[in-house]
C-alpha cells in the first residue's frame, strides 16, 4: 500500500516521504480501514516536527483524522459490525495519511451517507472540539460573551457560527486585519485586532470591555498561549473560566497568581481524546447525531482550500500552511 512515512522528526516538507508498505492486517478488537480522506491539521504538522503533546514512534505514519470505510474486522462483535461502513477514523496514535490503516474499533464512528467526503473527513476534530468546549465543558449560556483568540481559523469560525446559532456572543480576537475581515465576511460582529509583539494587554482590555459594556466576562478559550493567552486570562471576571486548547505560539503562559486569587478565575486544559475516552457509547453517538445536523445545516461545516493525492505531499504541506484563513488542506486517498 502507499502511504506517507517520516523516519524522523522534523520540518515536514524535509522529513515526509510516499513511499509502499505491506498492508496491515488487524487484530484482535481492531478493525482494517481503507482511507478515503484525511485533512492536513496543525496536530499533524506539530506531531510531525515532534513538538506535540505526543511523540511519533519513528517511523511514523502521521494522520489522527480521516474517514474511510472498514474492510475487515480482527474479531469482535464491535468490529464485525462496522465491516462495510464508512467511518470517521480518529486514529490517536496517527496512521491515517495511507491508503489502509489499522484502529482499535472503538476509534472509528459510523458516519450518515449524507456527509459529502470532505465533511466526512473533517467530521470531528474541529466540530467536536466546538461544541464540547462550549457546550460540555464551559456550558456557555444565551446572551453570554465568549472570548476566543485566533478566532479566524477554522475552527474559529466554527465557534462564530455557534454562538450565532444558539445565541451567545463571541468576542474574537485576531493578530491581523485580513483575518478580522475573514470573520466578519462571516458574520462575526466583534472582531478585535491585537499583536501581543506591538501591544500591551491594556489597549486589548479596553478594546474588549468596550465591547461587553461593562458586562463581567466569564468564558474565554485559548489555542495560542504566550503573552496573548495571560492577556486574556486578565480579563476574566469573578469565577471566570479559560480553557486552553493548543500551544500556537512558542511562549509560555505566565501572570500572576493574583490573577486567579482576586477573581477566583481559574485556567484548565482541553484534550479531544482524552474528553472521548471519558464517555459513554451513548453519549458519542448522541454527539455524533448531533454533529452531522450541525455540519449539514453549515454551523460546524469546514470550508476546503484544497486537495492534495499522498504523492502531492509537498504541495499539500504548503496550503495547509499558507491557506489556514481559507480552508483545511485536504489528503484525497481514495473515491
Amino acid at each position: 500500500m502507499k502511504c506517507l512515512e517520516q523516519q524522523i522528526t522534523g520540518a515536514p516538507t524535509d522529513v515526509l516521504r510516499c513511499v509502499e508498505r505491506p498492508r496491515p492486517t488487524p487484530g484482535p478488537g481492531q478493525v482494517l480501514v481503507r482511507m478515503l480522506a484525511s485533512p492536513v491539521n496543525p496536530s499533524d504538522l506539530m506531531f510531525i516536527r515532534g513538538v506535540y503533546g505526543t511523540q511519533p514512534q519513528l517511523p511514523q505514519i502521521p494522520g489522527f483524522e480521516g474517514v474511510g470505510v472498514v474492510e475487515a474486522s480482527g474479531g469482535g462483535l464491535r468490529g464485525r459490525f462496522f465491516v462495510g461502513k464508512r467511518v470517521a477514523v480518529l486514529n490517536k496514535a496517527g496512521g491515517n495519511w495511507a491508503e489502509y490503516t489499522v484502529v482499535p474499533a472503538n476509534q472509528v464512528i459510523p458516519l450518515s451517507g449524507q456527509l459529502t467526503i470532505e465533511q466526512a473527513a473533517t467530521f470531528f476534530v474541529n466540530p467536536a472540539t466546538a461544541w464540547i468546549m462550549t457546550q460540555e465543558v464551559l456550558r456557555v449560556a444565551r446572551g453570554e460573551f465568549l472570548i476566543q483568540t485566533a478566532a479566524a481559523s477554522s475552527l474559529g469560525k466554527m465557534i462564530v457560527r455557534l454562538g450565532a446559532a444558539l445565541g451567545f456572543e463571541t468576542i474574537n480576537i485576531v493578530h491581523s486585519q485580513a483575518s478580522a475581515e475573514s470573520l466578519r465576511r462571516i458574520g462575526a460582529t466583534h472582531v478585535v485586532v491585537f499583536d501581543s509583539a506591538k501591544e500591551s494587554s491594556e489597549l486589548l482590555s479596553r478594546q474588549v470591555d468596550r465591547i461587553a459594556g461593562g458586562q463581567p466576562l466569564k468564558y474565554a478559550i485559548d489555542p495560542v498561549g504566550g503573552t496573548t493567552a495571560a492577556g486574556v486570562l486578565g480579563l476574566l471576571g469573578m469565577g471566570g473560566r479559560m480553557v486552553v486548547f493548543g500551544t500556537l505560539c512558542d511562549e509560555q503562559l505566565q501572570f500572576s497568581p493574583r490573577t486567579l486569587m482576586v477573581n477566583q478565575a481559574s485556567v484548565e486544559g482541553f484534550w479531544l481524546g482524552n474528553f472521548m475516552n471519558s464517555k459513554s457509547l451513548f453519549f458519542k453517538l448522541r454527539l455524533v447525531k448531533r454533529l452531522t445536523k450541525l455540519i449539514r445545516n453549515g454551523t460546524l461545516s469546514t470550508d476546503i482550500a484544497a486537495s492534495f493525492g499522498l504523492d502531492q505531499i509537498s504541495e499539500a504541506i504548503a496550503s495547509a500552511e499558507s491557506n489556514r484563513h481559507q480552508g483545511k488542506t485536504l489528503l484525497k486517498i481514495a473515491e
